[in-house]
């Protein structure tokens, strides 16, 4: 049995790899990573000459954070609910549940998948920046390992929403329509906007989902130290930042796995089928 499970592992991990690979020989995939970063190093760089009243830094520089919690919450949102649901639709996920062990070398193949384009999406953003917009970067080590735990646990928090999606949506060219309510809860979240523009109820509001905080996190890992002092609580508050995130991704993961057992006990070849007919009738 552990021998099976072990090989299971080996095996996901070996094919997130080859998925990882395969991702830069489509080029769809590659415009869906690559267009995010150029459009906010040119954000960016046009509003470097906005300062920020009471900080030593300007309005690109946090444009340019927000754009880099934008993208992880992309990729663990709508990027997990868009193969989920697809590889649904294709037999994918039927066919990984006939094997022995197969989810779990599924989940793995999948979580090696993410935490690997993670990886490359946040490197394209952070890289560009350091060099193009002006006040944007960690400031020595300390910064720098702030900003990779709170990606990393962030990524987390928000992949859990992204695979309860995929359960939940059958099609998956619905998973666009997300982007409304995702880049709502962006914007509300003070994460491309600064705080003082937002009322003070959609303030509290935000404060309950992941997505304050991984901003706020993501701003003590690429601003100045004075910068904190505009935030609600006057400080980075790291220990809060991390117990919240890692909260959403422990009580996440339980939903989740709730709910994609639920779906892969309701899965079935006739269903696979009917996906597919559903879907050539839409191409059709």
């Amino acid at each position: 049995m552990t021998n099976a499970r072990s090989n299971a592992v080996r095996a996901g991990a070996a094919r997130g790899l080859l998925e990882f690979r395969g991702t830069f020989t489509n080029p769809t995939d590659l415009f869906g990573y690559l267009y995010m970063p150029v459009l906010f190093v040119v954000l960016g760089f046009f509003l470097a000459g906005e300062e920020v009243d009471g900080a030593a830094t300007n309005y690109g520089a946090v444009t340019y954070s927000g754009g880099l919690v934008l993208m992880l919450l992309m990729l663990g949102t709508l990027a997990v609910a868009q193969v989920l649901a697809a590889e649904r639709e294709d037999g994918t996920f039927l066919r990984a549940k006939a094997l022995p062990h197969g989810m779990l070398g599924y989940g793995v193949a999948k979580a090696v998948h993410l935490l690997s384009m993670s990886a490359v999406a946040m490197a394209i953003i952070v890289v560009p920046g350091l060099f193009v917009v002006e006040g944007f970067g960690p400031r020595g080590w300390v910064g720098a390992v702030t900003l990779v735990w709170v990606c990393a646990l962030g990524l987390l928090a928000v992949a859990p929403i992204g695979a309860v999606l995929g359960a939940l949506i059958s099609n998956p060219r619905a998973v666009g329509l997300m982007m409304i309510p995702i880049m709502a809860l962006v914007m509300l979240s003070g994460v491309l906007f600064p705080l003082e523009l937002l009322p003070d109820w959609v303030l509290t509001a935000a404060r309950v989902t992941p997505v304050y905080w991984l901003g706020l996190g993501v701003r003590a890992g690429t601003l100045p130290a004075d910068y904190a002092a505009l935030e609600l609580a006057g400080s980075w508050q790291l220990p809060v930042v991390a117990a919240v995130l890692a909260a959403w991704a422990v009580v996440g993961s339980l939903v989740a796995l709730r709910v994609l057992r639920r779906m892969a006990r309701r899965e079935s070849g006739s269903r696979v089928q009917a996906a597919r007919e559903k879907a050539m009738r839409r191409v059709l």
